[in-house]
């Protein structure tokens, strides 16, 4: 059965969805507005703001979405501490006025701001004098990160390519590399729930798990509270796709899917090319938001209306 080709099965399904996008409030390279406007203009109608750590760019986003009349929802993209690969989760349509989450993300960007000096100290050590105004050059005012240090190393002359940069330096074997402050498991879906969000994990595959492994933590990930999977994605094929749609559908997950969109920082992922060069299925969207009403249906007036 080919999961892909029937995501919402007795709907007309439309392709017009991208939850999964960053803005220059964390390492996009579009600001809030910019984003939004580059969705009109690519017919999305559902968009996404999911910044790394921060809340930052979602009231001027929820703002332009009024003004372009499409529907923005409010997320965000946590870094989970994790003993496989990378553990990103989604959090969606989450309430950023209340302040437990808040609180949370401000220590992490104080932790953010101790690694990035001394990763430029490392740096130092390494011969590569760069100082942190050549790196806020490249920040768009948001909150600073590695791919703003691989930026200004390239503009520099010290490396020849931003993939470089993160080769030599900045990845995890990099000499320069710091571990960040993550946040566990059990805390990031209870700060989401908290915030009245859905809890979704990006992007499976960078845990690095094979396909029995995988099942194995979707369950325990469910038992912890855990609402959905990301599995329409811009770097899978079709055939990733459905096979993480059939996880998620024998697991009893809620399925989203975006592009990862950031920019010029990642000029491979295109706005909106999240199944081949196609949006998601806005079915996914309907489900995101009976998921949310079912989870929050004693306390309504928690949900967010943008448009």
């Amino acid at each position: 059965m080919n999961l892909l080709l029937n995501p919402a099965k007795g709907m007309n399904t439309m392709f017009t969805v991208d939850l999964h996008t960053h803005t220059t409030a964390s390492d996009g390279t579009l600001t809030p507005t910019e984003l939004v406007v580059a969705a009109a203009e690519a017919g999305i109608t559902g968009l996404g703001i999911t910044d790394h750590d921060t809340l930052d760019g979602l009231e001027e986003a929820a703002e332009a979405a009024r003004q372009m009349n499409i529907e923005m929802i409010p997320g965000i993209e946590l870094s989970i501490d994790y003993p496989h690969g990378r553990f990103h989760m989604l959090g969606y349509y989450i309430n950023w006025k209340i302040p437990g989450l808040e609180r949370r993300l401000t220590r992490l960007k104080e932790n953010r701001a101790i690694r990035n000096a001394r990763m430029l100290e490392k740096l130092r050590a390494c011969g590569v004098d760069l100082s942190m105004e050549e790196v806020l050059a490249d920040s768009g005012g948001g909150q600073l990160g590695r791919p703003h240090m691989a930026k200004a190393l390239e503009r520099k002359g010290a490396v020849e390519s931003v993939q470089q940069a993160f080769d030599l330096y900045l990845g995890e074997n990099g000499k320069a590399y710091v571990p960040k402050d993550k946040i566990t498991l059990e805390e990031g879906i209870r700060l989401i729930h908290e915030s009245k969000g859905v809890a979704v994990l990006a992007h499976p595959s960078t845990l690095k798990l094979n396909e029995e492994e995988i099942e194995t933590a979707l369950i325990q990930f469910k038992s912890l509270g855990l609402d959905g999977m990301e599995c329409y994605y811009s770097q899978y094929s079709l055939q990733q796709i459905d096979g993480y749609l059939a996880k998620a559908f024998k697991v009893g997950l809620l399925v989203t899917g975006g592009s990862d969109f950031h920019g010029s920082t990642k000029p491979n992922v295109q706005l909106g090319h999240v199944i081949e060069d196609n949006p998601a299925p806005d079915a996914i969207l309907h489900a995101l938001k009976q998921r949310r009403s079912e989870m929050y249906a004693h306390n309504q007036h928690f949900i967010l209306h943008t448009t």
